[in-house]
């Protein structure tokens, strides 16, 4: 069985475990709580020195870095692809899914926004105002990819889920949880509430997870 060292609210561990639901694997969740520093301690960096999660663990081999992960189950399991067979769609989706992965998602994930506040000395106001910045600037480019193709609002590229939905979608919710008003965004507003009603990615969600706080 796959195993996953995920923490519930990780945005690169969340993108794994909607590509592990879209294919229909069975894995198991090892969480680690990057609240408490579980990613600092030995035990962890003996898989990934980085202390940075999702680490996915397969036959003995541990692998690190989300989209290194989705492409290793994507080749090991096409029978439900994530990446389109055209060559120029192809990269399109990786496009897509990069610009949130390598430009959005670093500026505003947990080790720089503790950094901010604590090394930096910024009130949450402050760190909130640092978060929407970069938020607003990544999915206005995003949106504007997405108007100039041929999306039709339910995924953003085709008819079905793709790497870049599954990029998207937990951008998507951290942004909701800093109070990003979607309705600049319709079309990714559109591509959310679609998504949101289908099951891998329901399973896939922060509340659904072992480690999810109880309400």
């Amino acid at each position: 069985m796959l195993k996953l060292h995920s923490y519930y609210r990780s945005s690169a561990a969340y993108r794994v475990r909607i590509a592990l639901e879209l294919k229909n694997l069975h894995w198991e969740s090892i969480p680690v709580n990057l609240g408490i520093g579980e990613q600092s301690l030995e035990t962890f960096l003996k898989y990934n020195p980085q202390g940075l999660v999702p680490v996915l663990e397969s036959n003995g081999n541990h692998f690190s870095q989300s989209l290194a992960i989705i492409e290793f189950l994507e080749e090991m399991n096409p029978e439900t692809p994530l990446l389109p067979n055209n060559i120029v769609e192809r990269a399109q989706v990786r496009r897509f899914a990069q610009q949130i992965a390598m430009e959005i998602h670093p500026l505003n994930n947990l080790r720089v926004l503790k950094y901010l506040e604590n090394e930096l000395g910024l009130n949450e106001d402050k760190k909130t105002s640092w978060y929407l910045h970069w938020i607003a600037e990544g999915f206005s480019a995003l949106e504007q990819s997405l108007k100039n193709t041929d999306c039709e609002a339910q995924f953003c590229f085709g008819e079905r889920p793709s790497l870049a939905d599954v990029c998207l979608i937990p951008q998507v919710y951290n942004g909701l949880r800093f109070h990003c008003d979607l309705s600049e965004y319709p079309i990714i507003q559109s591509i959310w509430d679609h998504c949101m009603t289908l099951e891998a990615f329901k399973r896939a969600a922060p509340e659904s997870q072992p480690d999810a706080p109880e309400e």
